[in-house]
């Protein structure tokens, strides 16, 4: 499957994928998500299709989506977007589904990790491909001035996301402020100089990353010395680990939740439980750390 948002990027890889799909004798189903932010969004969707038509494919889905707002616009929509690729995927018994994420969207990641200010992992931006190869993301080395040439080029009329250009969003700050600023500062070459930054804090994350899943894996009992006696790195790994098994939702933990957890393994001088987002409660009994969750 390929996402497709009728963006530049996306119809870009479609005309792509299109061509060498073929070849190759794979079936591609282009999925369009509906997200019904915006008026007129199911015309869009239709409008996308035809494109998609043109480029000739034939078996097109659009699935309107309901986004439940929670934690803002902007994450509760890739929630629903996500969510219905994984049901989609599973629906038509489809390895993989690419994504039309570029080098300047790796680059505004990576600056969103680093105001997050979560570690090495947020650093790293996004995967070409995920370990398992659900998602994967070739155009990761492209630029966007690139698959908007390749559009012109081949006379494929996208769509420009108003969403794109309110400065509400922090990404959108990013791409209209900051980067421009830093470029303007630093010279030309930094969303290159991001993307490669980003390539080498996964490869560093992935390694502490396998480290403490051998370490958890081996240890499954969160004995406070045998955590104190791991480098810092690795151990807010295995406790970042241990906390979303005990039903904190994923990607919801920051570094502000990770320290009093920390404390209790490092910096022990009585002090109660913490309290951590989905309800999850960690305290450090008889020398161990004890994980519950309440709702």
């Amino acid at each position: 499957m390929i996402a497709v948002s009728g963006g530049a990027d996306s119809l870009a890889l479609a005309a792509c994928l299109a061509r060498e799909s073929h070849e190759l004798a794979i079936n591609l189903i282009p999925i369009i998500i509906d997200h019904r932010l915006q008026p007129g969004s199911a015309q869009v969707a239709e409008r996308t299709a035809q494109t998609l038509t043109t480029l000739g494919f034939h078996q097109i889905e659009i699935r309107p989506v309901t986004v439940e707002i929670t934690d803002g616009l902007e994450s509760s929509a890739r929630r629903a977007r996500y969510r219905a690729f994984d049901e989609a995927l599973k629906e038509f018994n489809a390895p993989s589904i690419f994504l039309g994420h570029t080098r300047n969207d790796q680059a505004e990641t990576v600056l969103l990790g680093l105001a997050r200010g979560s570690g090495t992992r947020s650093l790293s931006g996004m995967a070409a491909a995920t370990p398992d190869h659900k998602y994967l993301r070739p155009l990761l080395g492209v630029d966007r001035a690139t698959t908007v040439a390749a559009c012109a080029e081949l006379e494929i009329a996208f769509w420009s996301d108003p969403h794109n250009e309110n400065e509400e969003f922090a990404r959108v700050r990013i791409r209209k402020n900051i980067l421009p600023m830093m470029q303007a500062q630093l010279g030309p070459g930094i969303v290159e100089a991001l993307a490669r930054g980003a390539k080498i804090a996964r490869e560093d994350a992935d390694a502490l990353d396998q480290l403490a899943s051998e370490f958890r894996a081996s240890h499954p009992d969160l004995i406070v010395a045998e955590l104190a006696a791991l480098p810092t790195a690795i151990r807010a790994r295995v406790l970042r680990a241990a906390i979303y098994e005990a039903g904190s939702p994923q990607g919801t933990l920051t570094a502000d939740h990770l320290a009093p957890v920390e404390a209790l393994v490092t910096a022990w001088a009585g002090q109660g439980e913490v309290c951590l987002p989905g309800g999850v409660k960690v305290s450090r009994i008889s020398g161990r750390l004890s994980l519950l969750q309440t709702k």
